[in-house]
Parts: structure tokens; C-alpha cells; sequence
């Protein structure tokens, strides 16, 4: 460590009121600029003050009066990384998504003897808060089942959205009590982070509750998140009808299938209002090139949770087409209990394997990829503007950092190793420029300690 300007008393100038941290690392990954070998990015009161190479940075500072204390990792630093789709009550339910299923009736005949099980679901969902922590996750799409998880994100002091799962609810049933009780639902839920809604899938509700549950979110100028495309039951196929299914006053999406539709989830759910750029959906695996242009034309992102899908006993997600034409990407872990890990890179992995086994050939993927499993996520939940910005490292964001054990031996080949094998290689994470994870290396290497 050392400290820039250090002749320079702490009340020299306004800017220097309070400390300013200047993290240095052998290769910085701000996301929305190009990547910095010898990169710096100076912190204060959480939020980032300037992002360049370091010498550049040392000398800014030093202008302005600035003393900072200045903290070297040889290694990957990089905006903390978002997961876009997860379930983190289903913590304690580790031995279901060690499994290998034969698709959703196979997996459900695991998942629900023990969901049934009696559970601690806030300790639970925090233990699984604290796994995403060390995996260098700073924000989160929680998907919360039971009021007892429901403060996971705002406990653990991480960002994103915490949304409440709407399901099995009938036309009539949500007539009588289902929209009043979802509604104090989500007013219930703590803040911060953000609030909103899921409803689970378009399968398992009714066409009325899917109708009014995106204007209860819009209302409160909250979010959506729901699952679409993850069953096959859900893809388009071709049907005889000439006229249109909403004009036959059908109740539900099974509904139309009986009525012999072959319309698509997708096509279903936008008729109905659903999709939207305050909307983001998970999985996106059955999905025909017509559907990921209806999410395009909406501005509705797709997370991605390839190792869920595997795991459950899915296709695979269409990766390279998404990425051929021009979705717009993030990335989940789903929970434990359809997933062997909550490390998001391990998830970006994947994705890699998948899009080259595809035919994607494009030299940016390994970008496309970070940048989906930071920006990405954080544009699918609507917390990449505004004052308390992130999954990117610009100034005036806030100071949410992930630091990797990757050696740095060039930018390209740097990322790729990042991208290929960063599982399990998170060093340390700042949480609004809070030290919330260091591991014995970084500690070692740098002083620092989760106290900091």
C-alpha cells in the first residue's frame, strides 16, 4: 500500500474531506470502457471518483489535493457481478440440484417432499446471500416464495430486486382475494432494494392475474420478472386456427391449448401486457426467432440459467442466436435446488461452451459474456441508471467491485481465462465500496480484511 499526495494535509480541499481508497490491479474491467492494464479505480463514500489507468488516476488525484490510500491486487478487478435470476429460500435444498433429472415432472417429484420439509427459510436465503457474496455477486434478482426470505437482499445489504411469486392463482379466485393479497404483499416487502413481482410462469396463472399484475407493478413504478420459454409446453407449434385466440375470450394459456392453439408462451404473455422494458424473464430456452424478436422489439432482457437447464434435464438456450441477433443478455444461477452452485461464473462458462458448440465464432464473446453477467443483469432489473447506478465501473456508480485470482498475461488472453475458468477464483467483493468478502490470498496479498 501507499499513499498519493501524502505532504498534503486531509483539509486541503473539499474533495478530500472524506478517504478516498485508490484499488489498483493489473488489469481493470470497467465493462462500458475499454479494458486497463495497470487500471485504478479511486473510491469515496461508496461511489466510484475516477476509473483510468493508474498513473493517470495517481496524478488526477494528487491535482486535486487528494490523498488516497492505494490498495494493489496483480489479478481481475471488474464491476461486482449481477445475478439476474435466483431463488435464495431454496438455499437449504442443496441435495435436489445435485441431481440429474429427466425434465420438469422428474425434478418436481424431488423438489417437493423436500420443499415440504420444515425449513428456516431466512437463514436459508441469507446463508445463500452470503454464497453469492464470495462468488463476487453484488446484486441479485431474488425470486421469494415465502414471506420468511424476504428481507435476504436488504439483510445482506446487496442490491438489485427482491420480487414476490405470484402463482396458481384462478380468474376467480384473484377476483375475490388473490389481487389484494399480492398487493400487500409487495408493499411488505423491505426496501431497500427494489420490489416487484413475478409471476411464475404463463402456465401457472390464470389470463385475468396476468393482466392486472403488470399494471400493479406499473403503478408503483416496480418490476416484473417472470420464467418463459423454460418448459417445453410453452413453444409454438403449428395450428389450423384463422383467427385470432384472443378474440375467443379464453381463460388461460392451457386454455388455449386445448381450444387447439399453437400459439407460444411469448406471443401469449405480450398480448396480454406482460413483456417491457420494466420486465425481464429467465431461462428463454423454447423459444422460436420470432419470440426473441418480440422480446427485442419490448426491451424485455433474458437471463440465462444454462446449468439449471442442464440439471433439470432441458435444452439448452439458444445462446448463439440470442447473441447473433442482438438480445439483450444477463445471467442466473437459479437456486441450489436446480443448480450444483450460486457461482455466477461458473454459469458464464457455460454459456461459453455452449455458444461456440452453436457456431458462434465472433472474437468478442468472452465480453458479451461479462458484460451480461454484470451490465447485463443489472440493465435486465433497471438499477444501471440513476443515482445509485451499477454492473459497471464509471464515476458516480457505485463502488460495487469483484476482484479475481486470474494471472494477467495480456487483455484478450486475461479475459478469455476469466471467462473459461474464473469458477471458485473470486478474491475479494465490495459492496458499495464496503469490503464484504476477502479471501486469504487478497488479505495476504494486500492487508485488506472484510473489515475494512
Amino acid at each position: 500500500m501507499s499513499n498519493l499526495h501524502p505532504e498534503a494535509p486531509a483539509s486541503t480541499t473539499a474533495d478530500a474531506d472524506h478517504q478516498v481508497v485508490l484499488y489498483t490491479a493489473g488489469l481493470v474491467i470497467p465493462i462500458t470502457a475499454p479494458p486497463l492494464l495497470n487500471g485504478a479505480i479511486a473510491v469515496r463514500d461508496g461511489r466510484i471518483l475516477h476509473v483510468g489507468e493508474r498513473d493517470w488516476v495517481r496524478r488526477s488525484l494528487a491535482d486535486r489535493g487528494i490523498s488516497a490510500r492505494e490498495i494493489h491486487w496483480p489479478g481481475v478487478l471488474l464491476p461486482g457481478l449481477v445475478n439476474a435470476h435466483s431463488h435464495l429460500q431454496y438455499t437449504g435444498m442443496a441435495e435436489v440440484g445435485l441431481g440429474q433429472y429427466n425434465g420438469f415432472d422428474d425434478w418436481s417429484t424431488a423438489f417437493n417432499p423436500v420443499y415440504d420439509q420444515p425449513h428456516d427459510w431466512a437463514a436459508d436465503a441469507a446463508a445463500g446471500a452470503q454464497l453469492m457474496i464470495e462468488a463476487g455477486t453484488t446484486a441479485v434478482a431474488d425470486i421469494v416464495t415465502d414471506v420468511e426470505a424476504s428481507a435476504a437482499l436488504h439483510d445482506a445489504g446487496l442490491h438489485g430486486i427482491t420480487y414476490w411469486e405470484v402463482m396458481s392463482w384462478t380468474n376467480d379466485d384473484w377476483a375475490r382475494t388473490g389481487r389484494q393479497q399480492v398487493e400487500a404483499a409487495l408493499d411488505a416487502l423491505p426496501s431497500p432494494p427494489g420490489t416487484g413481482l413475478s409471476p411464475h410462469a404463463p402456465y401457472s396463472l390464470e389470463v385475468v392475474p396476468l393482466l392486472e399484475i403488470p399494471d400493479i407493478v406499473r403503478e408503483r413504478g416496480s418490476r416484473l420478472h417472470l420464467h418463459l420459454g423454460e418448459a417445453a409446453f410453452e413453444r409454438e407449434f403449428h395450428h389450423e386456427h384463422g383467427d385470432p385466440w384472443h378474440g375467443r375470450e379464453l381463460g388461460s394459456f392451457r386454455e388455449l391449448r386445448a381450444a387447439g392453439f399453437g400459439t407460444g408462451a411469448t406471443e401469449f404473455v405480450d398480448q396480454l401486457g406482460v413483456l417491457g422494458p420494466d420486465c425481464h424473464i429467465a431461462h428463454g430456452i423454447y423459444m422460436t426467432a420470432r419470440d426473441r424478436a418480440l422480446l427485442r422489439a419490448r426491451g424485455t432482457s433474458v437471463a440465462l440459467c444454462p446449468r439449471s437447464n442442464a440439471v433439470i434435464g432441458l435444452d439448452e438456450p439458444p445462446v448463439a442466436a440470442y447473441l447473433a441477433e442482438g438480445n439483450a443478455l444477463a445471467i442466473g444461477t437459479d437456486s441450489l435446488s436446480s443448480s450444483p452452485s450460486l457461482d455466477l461464473m461458473a454459469d458464464v462458462a457455460e454459456l461459453s461452451r455452449i455458444a461456440h458448440s452453436q457456431g458462434h465464432t465472433m472474437r468478442d464473446l468472452p465480453e458479451r459474456l461479462l458484460r451480461a453477467a454484470t451490465l447485463g443483469g443489472a440493465h435486465a432489473m433497471g438499477i444501471d441508471v440513476g443515482p445509485d447506478r451499477t454492473g459497471h465501473l464509471a464515476v458516480g456508480a457505485l463502488a460495487d467491485l469483484a476482484f479475481f485470482d486470474i494471472p494477467v498475461t495480456g487483455i484478450e488472453d486475461t479475459i478469455v481465462a476469466l471467462v473459461e475458468s474464473g469458477t471458485g477464483r473470486a478474491a475479494a467483493t465490495l459492496v458499495s465500496g464496503r469490503v464484504r468478502f476477502a479471501s486469504t490470498s487478497f488479505m495476504n496479498q494486500t492487508g485488506v480484511t472484510a473489515h475494512d
